[in-house]
C-alpha cells in the first residue's frame, strides 16, 4: 500500500509547490502569493501560513490532500 505523502515542516513552499504541482492550486484558494515569489525557497509552510494568517494545521491537511488526488 502506498503511503500518503506529507508535508515536510522543514521543506520550503516552493519545493512542495515543485514537487507536488497539484498544491499550487491550495495556494492561489487562500490568495496566498507564494507562487513565482522569490521569498517562497526560504519559507516553510508554517512560515507562510503565520504571513497569510491561515491556520497552518488546515493548510496542511489541505495541500496534503492535494498531493494525492
Amino acid at each position: 500500500m502506498a503511503r500518503k505523502p506529507a508535508v515536510d515542516p522543514d521543506m520550503s513552499v516552493d519545493e512542495i509547490m515543485r514537487r507536488w504541482p497539484t498544491t499550487i492550486r491550495v495556494m492561489i484558494r487562500h490568495r496566498m502569493l507564494c507562487v513565482g515569489c522569490p521569498i517562497g525557497a526560504f519559507h516553510t509552510v508554517a512560515d507562510a501560513c503565520r504571513e497569510h494568517e491561515i491556520s497552518e494545521e488546515d493548510f496542511v491537511l489541505e495541500l496534503e490532500a492535494a498531493m494525492v488526488g
